[in-house]
């Protein structure tokens, strides 16, 4: 395994000490008191680690940073660039991290933010976006007389009769929609079941490749992005018997598998769990979550209120009391049922809250 080694480390009050560190493991460095551990760690390690990170730097860049000295040691093998964290009492915030301590966290969300490669969580598939004009280049990339028809998805498998949808085609005077996977007249949209799911896209153009003109095959790709939130679909209608292989997608926004999630331009606040923006939404970026035992409230469920079966409620507490009072009293329990024997729905209550005002 390769290793960090320092030959003849003089630094000091070190005595041509020779060392070597294995790579890629957490390495503790003890002694007492004067024996030369920071020596070592600190000034020799450290220091040349950033020193030969600095001098690898532009002059223009060294200027503002100042010369820094060699390390009294004869040579160190193996050394990457190198932070140190300042010895000081620890931190007791929770989102404090070794990232954001020694500040390396700022510099990784504006890497991940500029080189970063976004990733389709569900299928793993790279995320990419498309300009207009990129869209329209593979457009005109269909064989020559390829008949095909330009659509905006406005309804992604939601529930519903969308007749708003309808109403709005009309409107919009658009001649055609596809419904489902069928291809009707607006006027022969049908009646759709209002518990299931169902798709409609709006047919914004039909044309053949190479006869159309690059301006129009532009504003009609524009049209169905701007009437789709950021979609242009492209049905080969040559091959419309084929559902998997006549529909092509173009997006510009980075577009997922599932219809329902999007992404937004990658930016540092995206990567800072400090930042609601980029948090987690479930722990807001603490990386723990505060819950309950249902076990430890209710330990003996042959217990009532009264009897001191919900731990966290004294019955002996007035404040406690008239809460429960108020809530039995709406909800129609008594204080003195068991907590095994109340109802389901009263249990649910008891656990969650309830929305209904009393």
């Amino acid at each position: 395994m390769p290793a960090l080694v320092i030959r003849g480390a003089r630094e000091h009050n070190l005595k041509n000490i020779d060392v070597e560190f294995p790579r890629n493991k957490l390495t503790v460095v003890s002694g007492l008191s004067g024996s030369g551990k920071s020596s070592l760690a600190f000034d020799t390690v450290y220091a040349e680690g950033r020193r030969r990170y600095v001098e690898s730097l532009s002059a223009y860049a060294r200027q503002f940073l100042g010369r820094m000295q060699k390390p009294a040691v004869d040579y160190i093998e193996g050394l990457s660039p190198a932070i140190a964290i300042e010895q000081s009492p620890p931190n007791r915030n929770p989102r404090s991290t070794v990232g954001t301590v020694t500040e390396i966290h700022d510099y990784l969300r504006l890497l991940y933010a500029r080189v970063g490669v976004p990733h389709d969580p569900t299928t793993g598939h790279r995320l990419e976006k498309q300009t207009v004009d990129q869209m329209v280049d593979a457009i005109m990339g269909y064989p020559e007389g390829s008949r095909v028809a330009l659509l905006a998805p406005v309804v992604r498998e939601h529930e519903g009769g969308h007749r708003e949808v309808f109403r709005n085609a009309r409107r919009g005077g658009f001649s055609r929609i596809r419904v489902d996977g069928e291809m009707l007249a607006v006027d022969e949209a049908p009646e759709l079941a209002d518990d299931e799911k169902h798709s409609v896209e709006l047919v914004v153009d039909r044309l053949k490749v190479g006869k159309a003109s690059r301006a129009r095959i532009a504003d009609s790709v524009e049209t169905a992005l701007e009437l789709s939130g950021g979609e242009a679909w492209v049905l080969d209608v040559d091959r419309a018997h084929d559902a998997a292989s006549s529909i092509r997608v173009f997006s510009r926004t980075y577009r997922f598998a599932d219809p329902e999630m999007s992404l937004p331009e990658l930016e540092p606040r995206l990567f800072s769990f400090n930042n609601p923006y980029g948090a987690c939404p479930a722990c807001s970026g603490l990386g723990i979550t505060l819950e309950f035992d249902k076990e430890l409230v209710v330990p003996d469920s042959s217990l009532s209120f009264n009897e001191g079966g919900i731990v966290p409620y004294s019955p002996t507490s007035q404040w406690h009391r008239s809460k429960l009072e108020s809530l039995a009293e709406h909800f129609g329990f008594d204080l003195d049922t068991p907590f095994g024997e109340l109802p389901e729905h009263v249990r649910q209550i008891l656990w969650y809250g309830s929305d209904e005002p009393l």
